[in-house]
């Protein structure tokens, strides 16, 4: 006799986190999509975007970190929808070691494009550089953290260190929206040590907004002491002898 195959129950969603991913998508697709008409271009189609005559040099190192950071950022974002944890646990592990792979890859070909590309001063200066090294490395040691804390079932400490990781590499999206007001409010494009200190405002727009994150919606609520709104009672009860 055959039995029938069960159908997998469907993910139900609250309209809070569909309107949280869809600010996301939308928020990761600005820089994504000019990093995807880069990868285009490179694979051979045609010419959009200015010139880049490091992606010409060295290209390997830009698609990588275009396709891995784009897979961070959208997939990340699944990763923190309670009701997929619930639903979920099984694709939400599969996710969740997918976006780790996305996450280190981003970080140490951002790390290999920081150091070894030569940018011009009006792009990169010395204080960029060392933030950008700063951070890359802080990303890579917080992925692994969490990886840590999630083996040791400490579930605040895995989603605190993986959001704080996510805000890093959601930082070109930052820096895309804020480049962008920057050039409507001024009429031209930051350069040199104004674009050095816009791109590093971005990051610590992110990190304040992952700590605000983190302490109302991650952080357990505090167990309430036992008796702790009853007095106590010092008068020992008096026993029947019989």
């Amino acid at each position: 006799m055959i039995t029938p195959s069960r159908k997998a129950p469907r993910i139900h969603l609250r309209k809070s986190e569909w309107v949280v991913f869809g600010v996301i998508f939308v928020y990761s697709f600005i820089p994504g999509f000019g990093g995807l008409i880069r990868v285009l271009e490179l694979a051979g189609g045609p010419q959009i975007a200015p010139e880049n005559p490091r992606a010409l040099i060295a290209p390997t190192p830009i698609i990588l970190h275009t396709l891995t950071s784009f897979l961070f950022c959208i997939v990340g974002a699944v990763q923190f929808l309670p009701s997929i944890r619930r639903q979920r646990p099984a694709a939400h592990r599969v996710i969740g070691r997918m976006t780790v792979v996305a996450g280190c890859m981003s970080a140490l070909t951002g790390l290999w494009m920081t150091h070894f590309y030569v940018f011009p001063e009006a792009l990169q200066g010395a204080v960029l550089y060392w933030v950008r090294v700063l951070l890359g490395t802080a990303m890579i040691g917080l992925i692994i953290w969490a990886v840590i804390a999630i083996r040791s079932r400490n579930v605040f400490q895995h989603g605190a260190s993986l959001l704080r990781a996510y805000a890093i590499g959601q930082g070109a999206s930052t820096q895309a929206v804020l480049g962008i007001a920057w050039i409507i409010a001024v009429g031209s494009e930051a350069m040199g040590p104004q674009r050095d200190g816009l791109m590093i405002f971005s990051w610590v727009v992110n990190f304040l907004a992952a700590e605000i994150f983190i302490r109302v919606m991650l952080r357990p609520p505090k167990r309430r002491r036992e008796h702790s709104s009853l007095p106590t009672n010092t008068a020992s009860t008096p026993r029947n002898d019989t």
